[in-house]
């Protein structure tokens, strides 16, 4: 369930419906604060909303008094072991406090912190990491080990609710992504806070990417989590936010520029899709506007597997087809596909609407239709379509009425007849479209 209480890091509201914030960690020594400050203006221009610094150092805290005053973001003092440097970055203007209460030094520092914090009305960040539990729990953990890190964290709010404090958000991470998936749908259950989400350790760019997917877009889709990081092992923080971009992307749970949407390839790719998908991707980087751009590797599946897309391309030998919201736009020889995909993508954003010439598309629609023809045994999305739309004509001459037309880019062509389920060779699988 979602959060019921609202903080605000800086400006961000964390938390009671705000859209999922995302968050990253330099990778520098703060205190090397022209490395440090050079990160963080990368990791805001590709999307974080917050941005966590290491702070174990008097020299870190100095730092942080100058990257608190640049930073295009909040910034968030990540503390361990020494309750002061908590209250010092207090002092120096961090907008949040990441504090494990389980390795400051006993309760009467933590509250020490948490008087500080509320003078200043700094935010923290509670919780732990599987590898980080109270010894009191570690006896539970070798058995339950989602309930171990369920319970440390129940235990660190209780404590923080007895101080008076609660302008925080809570954080339990594991390096096992269905124990971290259990844990914060129990801890979800039984405290009203934002919750924290991520993948602790999760390995390299690919593995820890994959692993983070699974384990916050399995919360995320379930309406669990309120602000996230991903943790890869690279030296170049921004790729962690591009990251959390493309899961919430995924799951639309927010917009950041376009959506690349790319067929698998297959036995029937005709043209070099590898290069051409990397290069509108690259490409793309550069638009702000959530459009929806997506590469067909054949003509024989053509528009309809994704005739959603605002914008597409579509191959075959020599030749190819841009489309844009499921109708022809016009054909192009193959090397300039991509060239011609942004031509038109650019004139809509100027433009303010699609730009169709009815002669290029009629063009293109015709060639589509000749594709069609001479794959006439293929059992394409547009095949599918029209068996369908047959299928619903024949009936509704029946009934006496008519059926829709079918799609405009739909030119009739031969077709073969529907297959008999029984005789089908995926028999038990209905070939219905909504």
């Amino acid at each position: 369930m979602a959060s019921k209480r609202q903080i605000f890091v800086g400006g961000v509201p964390v938390g009671g419906g705000a859209p999922v914030a995302v968050q990253t960690m330099t990778k520098t020594e703060t205190a090397n604060l022209a490395a440090t400050m050079e990160q963080i203006r990368k990791v805001a221009d590709a999307g974080a909303d917050l941005v966590r610094v290491a702070v174990p150092r008097d020299d870190d805290v100095e730092a942080l008094r100058t990257i608190v005053k640049e930073s295009p973001i909040p910034v968030i003092a990540d503390i361990h072991f020494n309750h002061t440097l908590a209250l010092k970055a207090i002092d120096a203007g961090a907008h949040c406090i990441r504090l494990n209460p389980g390795n400051i030094g006993g309760p009467e520092k933590v509250a020490e912190v948490a008087q500080r914090a509320t003078a200043a009305k700094v935010p923290m960040r509670i919780g732990v990491n599987s590898g980080s539990l109270p010894k009191h729990l570690h006896e539970l953990e070798r058995d339950q080990p989602v309930e171990a890190l369920v319970q440390a964290a129940v235990e660190f709010v209780e404590l923080m609710e007895r101080l008076d404090f609660e302008d925080f958000k809570v954080s339990i991470k594991s390096t096992n992504v269905p124990n971290t998936i259990a844990a914060n749908r129990l801890l979800s259950e039984k405290i009203p806070y934002p919750l924290h989400l991520g993948i602790t350790e999760a390995g390299t760019k690919w593995s820890g990417s994959l692993k983070s997917a699974v384990g916050l877009g399995t919360l995320l889709a379930d309406g669990i989590g309120d602000t996230i990081r991903i943790s890869l092992s690279t030296f170049h923080a921004e790729e962690e936010v591009k990251v959390a971009w493309e899961i919430l992307k995924a799951l639309q749970l927010r917009e950041r520029g376009p959506v690349l949407i790319a067929c698998p390839t297959c036995g029937r790719l005709q043209f070099d899709m590898d290069s051409v998908v990397a290069e509108i991707e690259t490409r793309l980087e550069a638009y702000e506007d959530p459009i929806e751009v997506a590469v067909l590797g054949c003509a024989v599946n053509g528009i309809g597997e994704a005739s959603h897309a605002d914008f597409g391309i579509t191959g075959a030998r020599n030749e190819g087809l841009i489309f844009a919201h499921g109708k022809p736009l016009r054909k192009v020889k193959q090397d300039d596909l991509v060239d011609a995909l942004f031509e038109e993508i650019d004139k809509s954003i100027d433009r303010g609407k699609v730009d169709v010439d009815a002669g290029k598309a009629a063009e293109g629609a015709d060639w589509l239709a000749k594709i069609e023809e001479e794959n006439a045994g293929e059992l394409t999305p547009e095949r599918l379509a029209a068996m369908e739309h047959e299928a619903a004509e024949a009936e509704a001459a029946a009934d006496g009425g008519q059926a829709p037309e079918p799609q405009p880019f739909l030119k009739p062509v031969k077709r073969t007849p529907a297959l008999d389920e029984e005789a089908s060779p995926t028999a038990g699988r209905r070939f219905t479209r909504a």
